[in-house]
């Protein structure tokens, strides 16, 4: 006899509001994994679709580097399948401290560092460890997850609206009337989804002030301000733009800051898993004890590969360099168009790329009457017309944060080849021409 348990189970969205907790039930689903699934199901019917909507790395573009792969084929032959310690492998904490002193020029204690099953846990921990029910969080917009962690933590939030001209980025003048209530400062560099990098002279300031306020809050006794520094695309950036790290600008600022970086992006390897943070030693035990209860390690296999390959200099180098030409290629190609697009009086532009994966490019269509579509509204009125007319899916600014339609989408490369790239671009340029002035 077989039990029919879905007949027993039925999808009842009441049922659901009953059971969970309200925190459960009003937490939103990623728009970005939905707009994929779109795509994904698109695709599966046959369509041209020219999919620029997830950070990710398609593997017959961006293979993970060969050796580092086969180093974990060999660790899970050699027997690492078992629980790695909860704080990550010491080996692999040790090369971490070795490979940012001889990138970064910094030396951190191995104790203050942890490892984790990618970047997302470290966030997330950041949020669970310092942040109370209505403490601060200070972030711009647009940028990836602040709402949703935010809304899990019962946090209170201060969201920032930055400017095209500054790449999108915070500046101090937009923090300084907020710092003396913010618990955590949070900025990402280079900017996912921007494709943009904060600068020296304006993280120098940041920083600088946050040292300031911290001094203030030493002679009352209040709780710390503390920076989350983001920088998981670090080494990808492109022609003159260097990124910056704020200790290196602003030594004292160390105590406050928290790092959160991965192989995840840089090594185009999201699906290993090997994420870590780097905190103030003595905060390190919280962060472990955390990650340690939701199981989000890192595997065994993937720990003992990462730490031979961050060893090979050589390896790295040669793997770094033809990675981001390739990336790199990518990204000039669509802003090239879109200026000549531009030049040509259609209605949009784009910021040059200055790192990670992305691309900044306005579609200025709202008011216009757009093939299929109507006259435009929303962001959501321009993704659709474009997928629909010109089968490219492109994510809005708003499943970063942003509010506002203004037209701005974030255009990402790591799923798609250049001559696909070349024909959509083709397409795109078509459909515009034909929506009427």
């Amino acid at each position: 006899m077989v039990i029919d348990v879905s007949a027993l189970t039925p999808n009842d969205p009441t049922f659901a509001a009953r059971a969970l907790t309200v925190n459960a039930h009003t937490l939103q689903g990623s728009q970005i994994l939905g707009i994929a699934a779109q795509v994904r199901a698109l695709k599966a019917q046959g369509l041209l679709v020219c999919d620029l909507t997830v950070g990710d790395f398609a593997p017959a573009h961006f293979p993970t580097p060969e050796a580092l792969r086969q180093k974990v084929t060999d660790a899970l032959n050699a027997g690492h399948t078992n629980y790695p310690p909860s704080d990550g492998l010491p080996e692999l904490r040790q090369a971490i401290v070795r490979f940012y002193e001889e990138r970064l020029g910094l030396r951190f204690p191995v104790e203050a560092i942890y490892i984790a099953s990618g970047a997302r846990p470290p966030l997330y921990a950041t949020y669970r460890c310092l942040l109370e029910e209505g403490d601060t969080l200070v972030y711009a917009v647009p940028s990836w997850n602040n709402d949703y962690y935010v809304h899990l933590n019962k946090a209170r939030e201060v969201v920032l609206p930055t400017r095209a001209e500054d790449g999108f980025m915070p500046t101090l003048a937009l923090i300084a009337p907020h710092i003396q209530e913010a618990r955590v400062i949070h900025l990402n560099s280079p900017l996912n989804p921007c494709g943009t990098a904060i600068s020296a002279p304006v993280l120098k300031e940041i920083c600088e002030a946050i040292v300031a306020e911290n001094r203030r809050r030493d002679t009352t006794g209040e709780r710390p301000l503390f920076l989350l520094y983001d920088m998981v695309y670090w080494p990808l950036t492109f022609g003159d733009v260097q990124h910056v790290n704020p200790i290196s600008l602003v030594p004292e600022v160390a105590p406050y800051t928290i790092i959160v970086d991965a192989i995840s992006k840089w090594c185009s390897a999201t699906g290993l898993r090997v994420g870590w943070g780097v905190v103030p030693v003595s905060l390190q035990g919280a962060f472990k004890n955390l990650i340690g209860h939701i199981g989000a390690w890192a595997p065994r296999a993937e720990q003992v590969a990462t730490t031979w390959y961050l060893g090979q200099t050589e390896l790295m180098n040669t793997f770094t360099v033809e990675f981001k030409a390739k990336i790199q290629a990518r990204l000039d190609l669509i802003h090239r168009r879109l200026t000549e697009m531009a030049a040509a009086g259609l209605p949009v532009r784009s910021i040059e790329p200055q790192g990670a994966i992305y691309l900044s490019g306005q579609l200025s269509l709202l008011g216009r009457e757009l093939p299929g579509v109507g006259v435009a509204k929303t962001n959501e009125d321009i993704r659709r017309f474009l997928l629909q007319s010109a089968g490219v899916a492109l994510v809005p600014f708003q499943a970063f944060g942003l509010k506002e339609d203004t037209g701005w989408f974030r255009f990402s490369v790591g799923a798609v080849g250049v001559e696909e790239l070349a024909a959509a671009m083709d397409r795109l340029e078509a459909a515009l021409r034909a929506v009427p002035t």
